[in-house]
């Protein structure tokens, strides 16, 4: 059976009455203590010990005397030459003779001024490209096969950039791929004894650079 709370027993019912009747009696006692005792009877404190006096006294200012200033430093002593050192040295003639024929200086070197050569400029296609007079044969025919790729069995194609002018004449001609064996040397010998036939642009011969494959096989 639950447990009723009753007004008497319950205490936070009287808690507000309770602290407002003490808040009210603590200031009613403050009132009447400050209006009936205003004078606690306080002493005086007094601080014994001796005192000391202090006396100021004037202190004179001091004066910069004027000091004269350092003496200058001595000169460092140089050695004089002596009547012996003087004795030895000549002095030369220092007069212009006006009259005197005068010789002109020697016109300077003349520098050798080297003459640079344009190198010869080829095309790469035309309208006609350079033929070997006698065709790739021409050229087979004249190959030396070295000794030592026989002996090795070497073969295989060299190719031969040659450089035709406009006469057919080869210039100047180098290895684009080659075999090795001394077979590239015999390739380059034989390209530039062949004659060529003149490549043309516009029916003008030129100056042409061709490719040509040289086949090295033994028989």
């Amino acid at each position: 059976m639950p447990l009723k709370r009753t007004k008497k027993a319950d205490l936070m019912a009287k808690y507000r009455r309770v602290f407002e009747i003490s808040l009210i009696a603590s200031l009613v006692i403050m009132i009447v203590a400050f209006k009936f005792f205003p004078d606690f009877g306080g002493k005086e404190v007094k601080i014994e010990g001796p005192q000391e006096l202090f006396t100021v006294e004037d202190i004179q200012q001091t004066k910069q005397e004027n000091r004269p200033p350092p003496p200058p430093k001595p000169p460092i002593p140089i050695e004089a030459p002596s009547d012996e050192v003087l004795e030895d040295i000549e002095i030369g003639e220092t007069e212009i003779d006006i009259n005197a024929n005068v010789e002109a200086p020697p016109p300077p070197p003349k520098e050798d001024k080297k003459i640079v050569e344009e190198e010869p400029q080829y095309f790469v296609a035309v309208e006609e490209m350079p033929e070997p007079i006698g065709g790739i044969q021409a050229i087979q025919s004249k190959i030396v096969y070295p000794e030592i790729a026989k002996r090795a069995g070497v073969e295989g194609k060299v190719y031969v950039l040659a450089f035709v002018d406009e006469n057919g004449d080869v210039r100047d001609a180098k290895i684009i791929k080659g075999i090795g064996a001394g077979c590239d040397e015999a390739a380059l010998d034989a390209v530039k004894k062949t004659k060529f036939k003149p490549g043309k642009q516009r029916g003008k011969p030129v100056r042409v650079q061709v490719s040509i494959p040289v086949v090295f096989k033994l028989q």
